[in-house]
């Protein structure tokens, strides 16, 4: 009866504390390490002594958030301590933890490895971004005051145009934090949460700034307001949050950038459209940009000297870059078809190592897939047109 009762609720310390003492070193409490006794004094609040498994879920939480790992570097003078920036910024509670780490899922870790030069093309585009994005993190001096860089910038025109080409380059060039963000990172099916989600976003965004937000196919996160009854108040609520902090990134210095992509922008609330800056259209490849697509695609070899590049660019008004390569991947697969039914005709088993070669690329498999390949976004171009000459940025001058 004299035996004190055990805790109802034990934190990781005690657990790590209570195996050591049962199966483990015993630890020397004479050397205790400057840093147990400041957690100590710490937890000293009105002269009794705080036990850290008193302490609530989100204060533990908060507790680990706020440490900051300390490493030695090695430099020319010496050793010296770095403090490496904390994960997570401080949270409220739990919960916001919690978000913060799903969304971290949505960090783009390593670079996506495409640069300016994979775009064929695009021209006034890449230089709108470098303008946008590029060059306030290079030269920081110059864009302050009334240069301060743009926030937000929209990527819009037709499907297969290379939008999220363009975005990746931004990545790989810049070298800031990407969130690659789309619907199902930012929605939940819990009432409150969709809202919360949004500012975790964005406070995760300035804490590791510079960052890039990225929202593909952002007109069915925000479309516009109160035209459909069958609106529901999630929804509603989901783009005022969204409002509300694309807003607040003017009131701070952070290099914080938001870089949507769109293939309806006439959809788009126009609250929005106001934010998004920088409006820039990414039209259907010219002729000197289909050119070198199928320069890339279909390389003239000994075996298809006969393939001619300007025919194809005239046949081909109208494609995408996602066409064009569906029509080069057509042609390829001419020659593979005809071995394969060779070889299903001998019905005999080859060695991975026996199969024969595929054959080259003929003018006339070209043809075959010009035939069977159609264009899918030229009936709209003059609408994206009217939308650029209406809200579009454009460069006046060399």
């Amino acid at each position: 009866m004299g035996e004190e009762p055990a805790p109802t609720r034990w934190s990781f310390e005690d657990f790590k504390s209570f195996w050591d003492d049962r199966f483990g070193r015993k630890k020397d409490m004479n050397k205790e390490t400057p840093n147990n006794a400041s957690d100590q004094r710490a937890n000293v609040t009105n002269g009794s002594v705080k036990r850290s498994s008193d302490l609530a879920i989100y204060e533990q939480y908060e507790n680990q958030g706020v440490r900051t790992e300390v490493r030695q570097a090695v430099i020319s003078d010496g050793p010296v301590q770095v403090i490496q920036k904390p994960l997570f910024p401080p949270f409220e509670s739990a919960e916001m933890r919690n978000l913060a780490e799903a969304l971290s899922r949505d960090i783009i870790r390593g670079s996506p490895d495409v640069k300016w030069e994979n775009i064929k093309g695009l021209e006034n585009a890449k230089r709108l971004l470098k303008e946008a994005v590029v060059m306030p993190i290079k030269y920081p001096k110059y864009f302050t005051g009334l240069l301060s860089p743009w926030k937000g910038i929209l990527l819009f025109g037709p499907p297969g145009t290379g939008k999220t080409m363009l975005a990746k380059a931004v990545a790989t060039e810049c070298k800031t934090t990407f969130f690659n963000i789309s619907a199902s990172s930012i929605v939940s099916k819990w009432r409150g949460d969709s809202e919360k989600l949004v500012k975790v976003l964005f406070e995760l965004a300035r804490h590791h700034a510079p960052s890039t937000i990225f929202l593909d196919e952002i007109d069915s996160i925000i479309s516009q307001r109160g035209e459909a009854r069958s609106e529901h108040e999630a929804s509603r609520r989901l783009k005022t949050e969204l409002l509300i902090q694309m807003d607040g990134l003017a009131k701070t210095d952070d290099l914080v950038f938001v870089l949507a992509a769109t293939n309806l922008p006439w959809e788009l609330d126009a609250a929005m459209l106001r934010r998004l800056e920088k409006r820039i259209l990414v039209p259907l490849p010219e002729p000197e940009a289909r050119c070198a697509m199928f320069e890339e695609l279909l390389p003239i070899t000994p075996g298809n000297p006969d393939i001619s590049y300007e025919t194809l660019v005239e046949t081909t008004e109208g494609y995408s870059g996602s066409d064009i390569r569906l029509v080069c991947k057509e042609a390829a697969m001419q020659p593979l078809r005809r071995l394969m039914a060779v070889l299903e005709a001998r019905q005999e088993q080859f060695q991975e190592e026996e199969l024969p070669e595929v054959g080259p690329v003929k003018p006339e498999d070209v043809e075959v897939a010009l035939r069977n390949t159609r264009p899918s976004a030229h009936l709209q171009a003059h609408r994206y047109q009217k939308f650029n000459d209406d809200y579009g940025s454009q460069i006046l001058v060399n």
